[in-house]
């Protein structure tokens, strides 16, 4: 799989699936999960709702379609949160495992993700990096190609370095 890096807006970016960073209730929030809310329209949420009545439990994954983003599906992971929770690796492993299982489930071969966890959720840039960049080398899947969409220059850095520690 090729991983790629961009500062460009995850809700820009064209893919088969869009990965969003979601919170555990799956109804919308900040960051990441805002910006997928409010570009992608109420479908995403109404389909949500119907799908997904009680959430999604912490490193799980599941689906939607994509409303008006630039992508046929938003694969919804839940991260844990660092700050005041959960600092387990396996968690944060999971939700990108768990990603590339759900993109294999729809076909899809080009993903859009996000840094999960490393922003409102306090998980240490490098070290979410690290776990990202190995989970994606490590794990079957047929996805071809992962962006990782990263405005923020610190985690853009970090991506940088995760990347470059395993060529």
């Amino acid at each position: 799989m090729d991983i790629v890096l961009s500062t460009a807006d995850i809700t820009t970016v064209p893919a088969d699936a869009i990965v969003n960073a979601a919170n555990a209730a799956l109804r919308g929030g900040g960051g990441v999960d805002g910006a997928i809310h409010r570009a992608g329209g109420p479908d995403i949420l109404a389909e949500l709702i119907e799908r997904y009545p009680r959430g999604a439990s912490t490193g799980d994954a599941v689906w939607t379609t994509a409303g008006a983003l630039p992508a046929s599906y938003v694969i919804h992971v839940v991260g844990p949160v660092y700050t005041g929770g959960s600092k387990e690796p396996a968690l944060l492993e999971s939700c990108y495992r768990n990603a590339l299982r759900v993109a294999d489930e729809l076909g899809a071969r080009t993903l859009s993700l996000p840094a999960v966890s490393a922003g409102i959720y306090g998980w240490p840039a490098q070290s979410a990096a690290d776990i990202a960049v190995q989970t994606l080398r490590r794990t079957a899947t047929d996805v071809r190609t992962a962006t990782f969409c990263l405005v923020d220059p610190k985690l853009y850095k970090a991506f940088q370095n995760a990347t470059a520690a395993g060529e």
